[in-house]
């Protein structure tokens, strides 16, 4: 090494001077891939760790959600393999029922035709060319995000291997009897003809038209109210409490439906609130499932009134009218005939729409196929409750419990023709035979397959172990399954999680599809509102990767990513992310260019310097603190964690404080240099999972290694000479250089007070008492741009802190007298804060009645100002007399 260490040649010309994510990111994530980092061995002896990617819609494209959930699994696998475990991330797309056949028949519609015109076999081809053609964008922007995911074993919900499993699962269940058909009331969705489940719809509150309606003549007659008039045609009965006297005259009795000629009974049913409304309500068992629960118990009609569409379909005046317009007629009529006793309107109500296309969904019965879920969803519940399956954080085992304990039977059936198509034959004796996947259907005249497909949420909820090869019994399957994690967010806890959950625990013989259900929150933007194209607030991920780079995009996410709750961001917080790559870029490059290295052994610690043993020293806390947040599934405090290490620790302070060894050169900077070395392997090593390509590049030209993907996972630093089993620690050197940052901080602070400029030179007296601070004056000279005092010296502000007293000049600096009147200002105004704030904590009455965290905040404020007295009168006492 030469003498001046900023003179040598720079170690690394092949480091640009500046960083240029869009120049490295590709060819990097490129290589990863062709060296098979990501591919995992199921022959591999290492211990598994396993993550399934939740499958993003085969229609889809890269959002800020995904890219927020890809960033936090991508780390924890990243890490895992760096820990030595055999790490999979796979891969894969849903084929998302009715939203792929939405978009077929949309692209369909433009060209003047509908499904029909093509037929079933010829549409459904029509949709794998559209998936083809249009799928799998999201598979291409996984990569620009850098997603280490196992592409040898990418997965679609329609493949051979998982169409396999479905019909498997399909039939088990037929057989073992928690699959039947019947008819129930369903919610149906006039836009997308078909069943949707109750998850698939949205409630919001709709204005309508709440309308009273007299059923019956005279004292044999009664007033139901409803926001659904047109169902009124199709009332077999109204039912009112057993206990309400006010109509235990009509109970048993018929009266006369309006506008019909029919008659309806009165039907006494304790669901029946009598408190509410007029307390009679009408029933209409074939368009409301509270109703079709009262037809069951009464052995009511079930009359449906309109058709797939909406339409009505009752003989008469109404018949072919529109539902909504149907409504408007119905009143009318009732209105002209005096059956209108009130109407209210607009009446705000709460009405489901289907989540798919937004349509108001139509309760209807309907024949359907269903899942009985008792058992299964006692079994989802009971292995959380018994510690097998553990939800973090804790506190959303309650909104699980809420849903799989309260769980209806599933309706599985969709009226679509893309997707897992239900492998059941009839008959033309009314046979009904399921078929499994190596099983021949039956054959001849009059024997015909179901029509309808499976809920796109039956074949995704086998995706834990259907990817794995199920129902073979692979080498991946063995290997793998289990999961560790799963990682999703807290919204489809009840789409997703809870059906994984019953049918992995029925497959796998009582074994969860994974350990740990580790639950996010939504991503919204920096005023915390929900993103929404209607907003106008919706953001691609991809213009800020091209803007910023991944690695900032990927950071931002992380460092908002505390869990279960949602994060907010805004470009601005991208940029700063971007400003933290760039930083980690410079720093590095310059200590690659004053001797950091990593050969050779560590010093033994004789040899280091307190700053030396103050850095490796949190280093090894830093080290800590990150392997306990990423256990914790804490990314928010984890990248605070790091953010603050590499850029406030080591690059503010190590680098700065170690200049002045850096540049004398000789024995001591070969140390430092090594030292530096070993803190920026770690430290890139520990950033790697969250910000994997600016990491890769830096680590790979200070290591000469191979990749960083593949390196070992840090652990604590020990030195030589230092006996510490857990990893060398030094509360001494900490602390020394604790009051050297006091100092720095401390006179910073006095001189932005005073409007010098960072760079502003200040002649000055350095005083330092006692041993402590001596190794550092120059440093501390260096920080704190002070030049030596020289003759005419006068010192025109003196601040003693620390165990040390600088002596400033300041004149020419500074209008003295203009500064004693704004800092006298100051001064007055931190006395009134304590005054006001020790008067508030002395009123006995006031403290008995405030709450805890009103009274903490005003002990906080009297601290405050009591620091602050204590700064400003250091000050004007610094301040030159005259």
């Amino acid at each position: 090494m030469t003498e001046n260490a900023s003179q040598q040649p720079a170690a690394t010309p092949e480091l640009p001077t500046q960083y240029a994510p869009a120049e490295v990111e590709g060819k990097l994530y490129e290589r990863w891939v062709e060296r098979g980092y990501f591919t995992a061995d199921a022959a591999s002896e290492k211990p598994p760790y396993t993550i399934v990617i939740p499958p993003p819609n085969v229609t889809g494209s890269l959002h800020l959600g995904h890219a927020f959930q890809h960033t936090l699994m991508d780390a924890l696998t990243r890490r895992k393999r760096m820990q030595g475990y055999e790490s999979l991330w796979l891969p894969g797309m849903d084929h998302a029922g009715i939203a792929t056949q939405n978009k077929v028949e949309q692209q369909l519609g433009e060209e003047g035709k509908s499904r029909h015109d093509l037929g079933r076999e010829e549409f459904v081809e029509r949709v794998w060319q559209w998936k083809e053609e249009y799928g799998g964008k999201i598979l291409g922007q996984m990569r620009r995000l850098g997603d280490g995911v196992d592409w040898s074993r990418e997965r679609f919900t329609m493949d051979e291997g998982l169409s396999a499993a479905v019909q498997t699962v399909f039939k088990k269940m037929y057989d073992d009897g928690l699959i039947y058909r019947a008819e129930r009331i369903i919610n149906w969705c006039p836009r997308c003809l078909t069943a949707i489940s109750d998850i698939e719809v949205d409630y919001q509150d709709d204005e309508g038209e709440l309308v009273s309606i007299r059923y019956g003549e005279g004292e044999e007659s009664l007033v139901v109210a409803t926001t659904r008039a047109e169902t009124m045609l199709g009332d077999t009965a109204v039912a009112v409490h057993p206990d309400d006297e006010r109509y235990a005259h009509l109970v048993g009795r018929r009266i006369k439906l309006p506008l019909t000629d029919r008659t309806i009974p009165v039907v006494a049913d304790t669901h029946v609130d009598p408190e509410f409304g007029t307390g009679a309500v009408k029933v209409t068992p074939a368009h409301d499932p509270n109703d079709f629960a009262i037809g069951r118990r009464h052995d009511l009609e079930s009359m449906t009134v309109m058709d797939e569409r909406g339409v009505i379909t009752v003989a008469g005046p109404f018949e072919g009218l529109d539902r909504f317009e149907a409504r408007s007629a119905i009143v009318g009529a009732l209105r002209e005939q005096g059956r209108i006793v009130a109407e209210k309107r607009p009446y705000v109500h709460s009405v489901g729409h289907c989540s798919r296309c937004s349509t108001t969904v139509e309760p209807r019965l309907s024949l359907q196929w269903w899942v009985k879920v008792e058992t299964l969803a006692k079994a989802a519940g009971d292995a959380v409750r018994d510690g097998r399956v553990a939800i973090h954080p804790k506190e959303m085992e309650q909104r699980y419990f809420d849903w799989v304990d309260n769980l209806r039977d599933w309706c599985i059936s969709r009226q679509l023709w893309w997707g897992h198509r239900i492998p059941v034959w009839y008959g033309p004796e009314g046979e009904v035979v399921c078929v499994g996947p190596d099983e021949q259907p039956p054959s001849g005249e009059g024997w015909t397959q179901d029509t309808d497909v499976l809920d796109t949420w039956f074949s995704s909820g086998l995706w834990p172990f259907s990817t794995l090869g199920w129902p073979e019994q692979t080498p991946d399957l063995k290997k793998f399954y289990p999961t560790d994690v799963l990682l999703t967010g807290h919204d489809i806890i009840f789409f997703w999680v809870a059906r994984m959950m019953m049918f992995g625990l029925y497959v796998m013989d009582g074994e969860a599809p994974f350990k740990t259900i580790a639950l996010t929150g939504l991503v919204r933007d920096e005023r915390g509102k929900k993103m929404s194209k209607s907003f106008g607030n919706v953001v691609d991920p991809l213009d800020w990767m091209d803007t910023y780079g991944s690695d900032a995009v990927r950071f931002t996410l992380a460092k908002g990513a505390n869990p279960g709750t949602d994060v907010p961001i805004g470009e601005d917080w991208v940029q700063a992310s971007r400003n933290f790559a760039n930083k980690i870029w410079n720093a590095t490059r310059f200590a690659l260019m004053n001797g950091a290295t990593v050969k050779g052994e560590l010093p033994p610690v004789e040899q280091l310097s307190a700053t030396d043993r103050w850095i490796l020293s949190r280093l090894n806390k830093t080290v800590a603190e990150a392997d306990a947040y990423y256990d914790d599934f804490q990314f928010a405090k984890l990248s605070e964690a790091l953010y603050h290490f590499a850029w406030d620790e080591v690059f503010d302070w190590y680098v700065e404080l170690s200049k002045t060894t850096f540049f004398a050169g000789g024995e001591q900077a070969k140390v430092s240099g090594r030292v530096l070395g070993e803190v920026l392997d770690v430290m890139l090593r520990l950033l790697h999972p969250i910000v994997p390509f600016v990491t890769e590049t830096l680590w790979t030209t200070l290591t000469g290694e191979e990749s960083v993907v593949v390196a070992d996972w840090p652990k604590a630093v020990t030195v030589p000479g230092a006996d510490a089993p857990g990893g060398f620690r030094d509360d001494a050197a900490e602390k020394e250089i604790e009051l050297v940052q006091q100092v720095v901080t401390e006179v910073r602070r006095f001189r932005s007070d005073q409007g010098l400029q960072p760079g502003q030179k200040v002649p000055a007296e350095l005083t330092v008492t006692g041993t402590v601070l001596a190794p550092h004056e120059a440093a501390i000279r260096q920080l704190l741009r002070l030049q030596p005092a020289g003759e005419g010296f006068h010192a025109t502000a003196t601040l003693p802190v620390a165990g040390a007293t600088v002596a400033l000049d300041l004149s020419g600096t500074i209008d003295v007298e203009a500064e004693r009147k704004r800092l006298t200002k100051d001064l007055g105004a931190a006395e009134k804060e304590k005054a006001q704030a020790t008067g508030k904590l002395g009123n006995e009455a006031f403290l008995a009645k405030a709450p805890d965290d009103v009274v903490d905040k005003i002990r906080g404020r009297l601290a405050k100002a009591e620091a602050d007295i204590e700064r400003i009168g250091a000050q004007l006492a610094g301040l030159p007399q005259g």
